[in-house]
This record gives C-alpha cells, structure tokens and sequence, in this order.
C-alpha cells in the first residue's frame, strides 16, 4: 500500500540550474519537477506537495524597492502568499500535464503559519532576503521600517524567521487530500501570523524556513513520510573534508549526534536535517532527504533509495 507523502521541494525545482527566476525559467523547472513527483503519485502513494520561494520573494522585494518612490513597499507576508498563488497555479498544471492522460484534481492552499510575536527572533532580525544594494538605499529603506546589515558583498535586507508553532490552515489542506485531490500548501513555510489579544490574526514581517514548515506540516496532515527535495543526493557528515562521506540510512541517535558535532551547515542543509529530526522523532514513519530527481525512487524498499534515510 502506498505512503502519505509530504514532498517539500527546495528552490532548485522553481529556477533554472543557474538560478534564474524569470517566468520562463520557472515554467520550465517546475515543469522538469512535476515529472518527478508523478512517478510517486503513479507508484501509489497519496502526495500533497510545499515547497520554497526564495527567488520568487526576492523579485517581488525588489520590484518594491525599485518602485519604493512612487508605491509603498507590499508587506512580507503578502509576498509570501502572492508567491503562494502563483507557484501553485504553475505546480497545478505541470502537475495535471505530467500524469495525462490520467485525470488528476490538484489544488492550491493559501496558507498561514503561526508563529509567537515573543519569538527572540523578532528581537535580533538575522535572515537575510533579497538583493544586495548600496549604503544609501538602505538607509532609505531603513526609513521605511526596515532592518539592513552590511554583509561580504553589500547590504541586504534581514528580517526575523521564527519559530512555526502550527500550520493553520492543514485541515482545508486534509479535506481536499481527502477528497482525492493532490494538494499543494504552505509554500514558503507559510504566510506568517501572530495572534492579537483579542484572537484574532495579523500578519507580521517574517520569513519562516520551510523545511521546518515542512515537518510542522506532515505532522499536521498525518503523513507517514516526509521527502525533502533538494539540489544534492543528500546529507554528508565532514562536508568539505577529506573525511567528507555520505550519510545514507540512518537513525534518530547517529543523526542527532552528528547534528551536534556541527556537520550540517545552518544556512543550507541544517535545517533540512532538523525538519527530518522533528518529524521521525514526532511519530512519522521515515524522512528523507535526496535530489530532485531521485523523489521518484524515495521511498523505494529495501535499499532502492537514493539520499539521506532516517528511520526510527
């Protein structure tokens, strides 16, 4: 019997292999993508689908800034879920066009992540996002409420990334998985909300890190396997040195160990590893972490897999 899988595909599979993020490009890669998740689909597992925006966000923040002299800036949160619309719509149809002739119903969740407005995160803004830019322009923007850092190459723009507390919008996400449609949710990690002393929800100027998203939300919609997609064939231990090896199947107590001897780098693969940490350690099945194009094979038995395989 097949698995529910939450595949979370990283930004490779929205971008060119060199990294463009022209509307062309994004068509193609997602396109290149969908083919991929199909085979899983075809193999009989129930699949629902998130996935990052990074370069989507950052053409966005851009046009904002280009056009901060005549417009107001568009809040992050916004762009988090226009990113939402537009990254589903693709996935939507590449999805339907990689499994014709078989009829398949897919369906894109706007959805809202809550996080705590008391995160430290909010009090030491260190994600970066978007381009590099001159001194000047960011103390313009500055002026605006924004939060700038001088880095190697310039100054870029930074912005808190908390902590997700709960993915509130997986139940509609469950409904429609329910119903038979392959469900695309959370892209981005999800729009980020705060609650207000009344209960009510507001939006708030943040980026929360979607592999963690990710594992908040297989747990959510009761996934048994969580596939992280991602631009290498998966985690290595000594990255980087002559001791450098690849870190297949694995359990929680060897992966746990190597996270705190410092092998994976937070801005890269650390992340994905503690998302396959939370969500093996929070009752799911498997995780794995592997290529793009080896999602199709990801959940092969005993040993057809490819990548990083954490088991309990």
């Amino acid at each position: 019997m097949g698995e529910r899988v939450l595949i979370a595909l990283g930004g490779n599979a929205m971008t060119s292999p060199e990294g463009s993020a022209s509307p062309e490009d994004q068509r193609q890669a997602v396109e290149q993508a969908m083919t991929h998740v199909a085979a899983l689909i075809r193999a009989g597992h129930e699949v629902m689908l998130t996935h990052g925006n990074g370069p989507q966000v950052g053409n966005i923040l851009l046009k904002n800034q280009l056009a901060a002299h005549v417009l107001p800036p568009v809040p992050l949160d916004w762009c988090v879920a226009q990113t939402q619309g537009t990254i589903g719509v693709l996935i939507m149809n590449a999805l339907e066009r990689a499994l014709a002739p078989r009829p398949a119903r897919v369906a894109t969740v706007v959805t809202r992540t809550l996080v705590d407005r008391d995160d430290r995160a909010f009090a030491d803004p260190v994600k970066p996002i978007g381009q590099y830019f001159a001194e000047d322009d960011a103390r313009r923007f500055e002026k605006l409420g924004q939060s700038w850092k001088r880095l190697e190459r310039g100054w870029r723009r930074v912005v808190a990334s908390p902590e997700p507390i709960e993915i509130l919008d997986a139940a509609p996400a469950i409904a429609l998985m329910e119903a038979g449609y392959i469900v695309v949710t959370a892209g981005g990690g999800g729009v980020p909300v705060v609650r207000a002393p009344d209960g009510t929800l507001e939006g708030v100027e943040a980026v929360i890190d979607k592999d963690l998203a990710a594992a908040a939300l297989a747990r959510a919609v009761r996934a048994t396997a969580l596939v992280i997609a991602t631009d290498v064939p998966g985690a290595v231990a000594g990255y980087g040195t002559p001791a450098a090896r690849p870190i297949g199947k694995v359990g929680l107590g060897e992966l746990r160990l190597l996270q705190a001897a410092g092998h994976f780098a937070s801005g890269s693969m650390g992340p994905k590893v503690e998302a396959a940490l939370r969500f093996v350690a929070g009752g799911g099945r498997r995780a794995v972490i592997t290529s793009l194009e080896h999602i199709g094979t990801a959940l092969e038995e005993p040993a057809g897999a490819i990548g990083t395989i954490l088991e309990k």
